[in-house]
């Protein structure tokens, strides 16, 4: 009898352990939106922020909103699954800061740049290689043509094969173009100022230095991220974007 009393006790243990792991909640994965501007500072960077909330809330993530640079260390950033630089300019971290964000992205982290990040950072090479490129001029608010170039990665699959939009097309120097995956481009025929000519990317993805890196022009208005189809289209890349 107290053979069978102690097996049972022992049955029993195993069946509470099991149980406590079995019921023990996953990890809640949390996603950095850094907005800190050294230059221009965007007006839809508060939208930019209370969206990718929202997206959080909708979609199972924390969004941690900061302009603070001191939060890029190495410790703090292993928590991300993804960090947005959403409209940064100018010159945003410290050299240190820059040594933990390599690191992030050299172990597997994720990057989703929005339209200023290009205009970020331009003595920091290995960022101009990750972002895909930097920010050179833009003509004045317009409405254009933009044209789908990719169909088969998430953040472009489901957009026409073209619309029209109106935003701040930025001209860009330094593209990786040997590196890079591109999305959209912009019909440079369809509105005045534009200086790329026939081959005008305006959203692109790639794998850089261990990690994932997508980047999108979009942005500049604060009435993008509630337009359905642009949010979606930024959702998409993030979520690609994510680490494990």
């Amino acid at each position: 009898m107290r053979l069978f009393a102690s097996i049972g006790t022992i049955a029993a243990v195993f069946l509470a352990v099991y149980a406590c792991q079995s019921t023990e909640p996953a990890p809640v994965k949390r996603v950095l939106v850094f907005s800190l501007t050294k230059g221009f500072h965007h007006a839809s960077i508060k939208e930019g922020n209370a969206f990718f909330m929202r997206l959080g809330t909708q979609h199972g993530f924390v969004a941690d909103t900061t302009t603070d640079a001191g939060i890029f260390t190495t410790d703090n950033l292993k928590t991300y699954s993804a960090v947005v630089w959403l409209n940064t300019t100018g010159d945003v971290l410290n050299p240190a800061q820059q040594a933990a964000f390599e690191k992030y992205i050299q172990a597997g982290g994720g990057y989703v740049g929005i339209h200023a990040a290009t205009d970020t950072e331009f003595d920091w090479p290995w960022y101009n290689k990750l972002a895909g490129a930097y920010f050179v001029s833009h003509p004045h608010i317009q409405t254009a043509k933009i044209i789908t170039l990719n169909k088969t990665f998430p953040a472009t699959s489901f957009l026409p094969d073209s619309f029209y939009h109106k935003d701040e097309f930025y001209d860009f120097k330094s593209v990786n173009t040997s590196g890079l995956q591109f999305l959209i481009r912009v019909d440079e025929k369809s509105y005045q100022g534009g200086k790329m000519g026939d081959f005008h990317p305006l959203a692109w993805y790639h794998e850089y230095d261990g990690g994932r890196a997508f980047y999108s022009n979009f942005g500049h208005m604060p009435e993008t991220f509630s337009d359905t189809m642009l949010t979606q289209h930024f959702w998409q890349g993030l979520q690609w974007s994510m680490k494990e």
